[in-house]
Parts: C-alpha cells; structure tokens; sequence
C-alpha cells in the first residue's frame, strides 16, 4: 500500500477529518485521514461503484 497516492475530496478543504481514497490496478483503497498509518479498507472497483452510485442518488442521506 506504500505506493498508492492518496487523495481527499476538493469539499473537505483543509480539513483533516474526512476519508481519503486512493486506487490500485483491481481496488479502491480508503483510510482516515487523521490516522494515515492506520488501517486501510479495499473495496472491488464494481463496489466503490455501487457505493458511488448510491451517494449519488441519496440513499444514504439521513432521515432529518
């Protein structure tokens, strides 16, 4: 995972509190950004795809 570049939404501006992303040849790579040498979750690309898709179409909004 040492050669994967890590970036973070343009949104979170200069914010350290929000995920970052980085992809590898079959996989989404994520980690908090205020533990960088923490875990590290991979996802198949066909899931960060769904995930993505579903953010986009608010089913994960919260019920306010």
């Amino acid at each position: 995972m040492t050669e994967l570049v890590w970036r973070k939404s343009s949104r979170s501006g200069s914010s350290t509190n929000c995920v970052e992303v980085a992809q590898a040849t079959d996989l989404i790579a994520l980690r908090d950004s205020k533990d960088p040498e923490g875990g590290h979750l991979r996802v198949g690309e066909p899931q960060w795809e769904a995930f993505l898709k579903g953010l986009k179409n608010g089913r994960f909004r919260s019920a306010e």
